[in-house]
């Protein structure tokens, strides 16, 4: 095993599209430390949300991927649904309408951990637990739309851990929440990281939401990697004007709230 979970080397993604395709990903070097939680940072088209699905095996269909990427702390290549989890911006749409919540968080423990539907339903209910849902037992027969926005979120989180991941890969996922809600997301993404000992990938464009938390950030830019590091060096002495403005828009980066015990 590896101190190195993942490693990407010129790593490039294009899109189809016009006479030589849309680059999202240009030549991107970047290490992911196991256990680290690293924020990737920028604005919307900066190529932070391709990554997230590279990493994931999630482009589409016609995407044209150069370059390397190496797994060295798994020793081999990632089993999708098993290895790393993934946590959508939207959970309305990532969430299937006609399935009831246990069936969607059971779904993984069964087909990943060998577990019978009994077994899986019993782990559905201790992670609704986890993630902090008000009466699990009732939530496992719920459907996604009986389910505020913060409710859903929080059971696309619990299927995503729900085959005990080593990576976690949290993509906008709290952009379409109130403040309240989403300072509760944040808070419960930390706990679960740290309690699981998962790496954890945090995909935002709000360098403030994510600097109360993570280890390391990575600021991308018209989809280059324009630099990266521990929080503390980037927020003191950015490299990158870019990133020099990203602080700029924000008053404080220190001490963003972490607001628990409010419904969501």
């Amino acid at each position: 095993m590896s101190d190195i979970f993942c490693s990407l080397r010129k790593l490039s993604v294009t899109y189809r599209g016009g006479r030589n395709g849309t680059p999202a990903l240009d030549g991107i070097d970047l290490d992911i430390v196991a256990g680290e939680r690293l924020a990737i940072i920028g604005e919307s088209g900066s190529g932070k949300s391709t990554l997230a699905r590279s990493l994931a095996g999630l482009l589409p269909a016609g995407a044209r991927v150069d370059g390397e990427m190496r797994w060295p702390g798994l020793g081999r290549p990632p089993r999708p649904g098993r290895d790393f989890g993934f946590v959508f911006q939207d959970p309305g749409s990532s969430l299937n309408p006609v399935l009831t919540i246990g069936e969607q968080i059971a779904e993984g423990p069964r087909r990943h951990l060998g577990l019978n539907w009994k077994q899986a339903y019993a782990r559905a209910e201790d992670l609704l637990g986890r993630v902090r849902m008000p009466q699990p037992e009732r939530a496992l027969r719920a459907f996604p739309h009986q389910l505020s926005g913060g409710q859903r979120q929080r059971v696309a989180i619990a299927a995503a851990i729900a085959a005990k991941p080593a990576l976690l890969i949290a993509d906008e996922a709290t952009s379409a929440l109130d403040v309240v809600v989403q300072a509760q997301i944040i808070d419960l993404l930390d706990g679960l990281v740290r309690e699981d000992g998962m790496t954890l990938v945090f995909i935002t464009h709000d360098i403030a939401l994510a600097s109360g938390f993570v280890d390391r950030i990575a600021v991308f830019h018209n989809a280059r990697l324009v630099e990266t590091g521990p929080v503390r060096s980037v927020l003191s002495a950015p490299a990158s004007d870019y990133t020099a403005a990203l602080i700029a828009s924000h008053r404080d980066l220190t001490t963003p709230p972490l607001i628990t015990g409010v419904p969501a």
